[in-house]
């Protein structure tokens, strides 16, 4: 499937340290490269500072100054030489849903401003009454109404919140997005409609995702495929299937072991599987393998083979 499809975004063997030279130097990312193909959604996941949101916001430009070696390509241009009007419109074709829907809307600003920003800044509107008519049917598109336009975001529930931000991401008309735990702060009966928000609108506009999340389940229900992070790299990468059914990377199976189970005689059976990091870092050379079709994992030569015994296509 992803062979017949074109390379949206393609990150090869990115390193990024925070505090680089400095004695708290940071090494976030190590040695990371991974594709995500124009209409699909490629879903991150692994535990908190694994590196994920820095890889987000790193696509974004975010982190540049931060990157200390790799490539970053958008559409086969790499984002760490855009600058002047070529940075303007990679901003205006690559967007993100933050985390926190109220930290990252402006409590000052009422609805229509804060959905309006990128299309001021773009000169997207021709007057004040196109403006509002975008401004509206942005709205709409997230479930809201033009009763809100005059509202400010202190106002809203959580979710309503963040159907804000994802029509201020929407305003520029994206190509891509990095939707950054966008349900982590929402009550588990807002998440599952956020989700249905996010497929509903890349199915009727073309969009390709970035989808960063703890709950692995909720990454198989929204991704096609799923890449699985640690201690800044990737340890596995597979469909959406592949990943979550099959299983390959002792991490993955830790990360499999310790989602609860909705029914309570299942949840007492469930074992949790503790992983065991030091292999990763016992100096042997490892890199990415493909043990079958699509589905590659971060191993030795020797581990890589014994995989391959054990895997199921």
């Amino acid at each position: 499937m992803t062979e017949e499809k074109k390379k949206l975004v393609e990150l090869k063997n990115l390193n990024l340290v925070f505090n680089k030279g400095k004695r708290n130097a940071n090494k976030a990312i190590n040695n990371v490269s991974f594709d995500i193909y124009e209409g699909e959604t490629f879903g991150l996941v692994g535990e908190s500072g694994s590196g994920k949101t820095t890889i987000g916001r790193a696509i974004l430009k975010l982190y540049d100054k931060d990157i200390e070696s790799g490539e970053i390509l958008f559409n086969g241009v790499d984002v760490r030489n855009l600058k002047g009007e070529e940075l303007k419109k990679f901003r205006s074709q690559a967007q993100m849903i933050f985390q926190d829907p109220q930290a990252s809307l402006n409590g000052r600003m009422r609805v229509k401003d804060v959905v309006a920003e990128g299309i001021d800044v773009n000169h997207l509107a021709k007057d004040e009454d196109d403006r509002t008519k975008q401004v509206e049917r942005l709205l709409k598109l997230v479930g809201l109404n033009h009763d809100h336009l005059t509202r400010y975001p202190h106002e809203f529930s959580g979710g309503q919140r963040q159907r804000i931000g994802i029509a201020r991401a929407l305003a520029v008309k994206p190509k891509f997005i990095v939707a950054d735990e966008p349900i982590s702060a929402l009550d588990v009966s807002i998440q599952a409609q956020v989700v249905n928000l996010l497929k509903d609108i890349q199915s009727n506009n073309g969009l390709t995702y970035l989808f960063i999340a703890h709950d692995l389940s909720m990454v198989k229900y929204i991704s096609d495929r799923i890449g699985v992070m640690h201690w800044g790299k990737i340890l596995e990468i597979g469909t959406s299937e592949q990943v979550y059914n099959h299983p390959i990377h002792p991490y993955t199976k830790s990360l499999l072991s310790s989602i609860p189970s909705p029914d309570p005689i299942s949840e007492r059976q469930r074992t949790p599987i503790v992983y065991d990091p030091t292999a990763e870092t016992d100096g042997q050379d490892r890199e990415m393998h493909e043990i079958t079709p699509g589905h590659f994992v971060f191993a030795t030569e020797a581990e890589a083979e014994e995989y391959k015994k054990t895997a199921t296509l």
